[in-house]
């Protein structure tokens, strides 16, 4: 989440891939593959060893972001199954210092979201965010597989029960045991081959929705609304949109939680040069 002002005041902004060259790795590939309910439940299971019998998929939320650290088009993957648990998936691209931060800020939206329809902080449901990452995200461990509840330091073994699991992959790893099914599935978003039936089946839908036409027309739509977006202007380096957004969500930290808007920026990893700006707009 955090963003760099460049000396010239003129934004970074990441070309999207033609249609034709998206990999799993993509945001929108993932997404579109991930649409169908038995791969995605398929995929949850394989990742947490339980047994799922039915998820149902939050309204999807195309979100175009063009600012400084933007990886393009980002399609929202939340699920929830029979339970009320609720599962974020999301990939991961490149090396990101403050992933602990973002996958904690991606936890808070995800209580926000479920606080705004119940209002009632016992309601809250078991939350899963899990990041699917294509390089080490705890660089020296070198582990396949990375998971995180809140525990006790001064009493082993004593969890504080808040219903909040963090799970890194990390398709470099080599360390530690996974399923097979996920040893393939990472083999494959790290660019090898495709083995296995789940992850062939997965490499077969990427190449099938290469061929569909109607795919294709969305991806290019939001192609155009990225364009669309870039020519409307920036507030001091700051795409005006973005910082809309980051109003918004610190407003809302801020009122949900309590928090400070010291705290509500450090989560977003708002840099202190932006802050200035979005002051001035709170």
């Amino acid at each position: 989440m955090a963003m760099k002002n460049k000396a010239n005041n003129k934004p970074r902004t990441r070309e999207l891939k033609p249609f034709e060259e998206l990999t799993i790795t993509d945001d929108f590939m993932f997404g579109a593959v991930m649409s169908d309910p038995k791969r995605c439940r398929k995929l949850l299971e394989y990742i947490l060893g339980i047994k799922i019998t039915k998820i149902d998929y939050k309204e999807k939320q195309k979100t175009i972001d063009v600012s400084y650290d933007s990886k393009g088009v980002r399609l929202d993957l939340t699920v929830i199954d029979e339970k009320g648990q609720v599962f974020d998936i999301e990939i991961q691209n490149g090396r990101n210092e403050n992933l602990p931060l973002r996958i904690r800020y991606y936890h808070d939206m995800l209580d926000l979201d479920m606080l705004e329809k119940s209002m009632d902080y016992t309601k809250l449901n078991r939350c899963f965010v899990i990041f699917i990452c294509t390089f080490d995200p705890f660089p020296g461990n070198d582990r396949k597989m990375y998971t995180f509840t809140n525990l006790c330091h001064e009493q082993d073994g004593l969890e504080l029960g808040d219903e909040t699991v963090k799970i890194f992959l990390n398709t470099k790893g080599t360390v530690g045991e996974v399923d097979e099914d996920i040893d393939k599935f990472l083999a494959y978003v790290d660019g090898r081959a495709a083995e296995g039936q789940f992850t062939q089946d997965i490499a077969a839908e990427v190449e099938r929705i290469k061929q569909h036409n109607e795919t294709k027309v969305e991806y290019m739509t939001l192609m155009m609304e990225l364009k669309e977006q870039r020519r409307e202007g920036f507030d001091e380096g700051i795409n005006k949109g973005r910082v809309d957004t980051i109003v918004n969500n610190v407003r809302a930290l801020v009122a949900k939680k309590g928090w400070s808007t010291d705290e509500a920026f450090d989560t977003l990893g708002v840099s202190p040069e932006d802050r200035v700006v979005v002051i001035s707009r709170l």
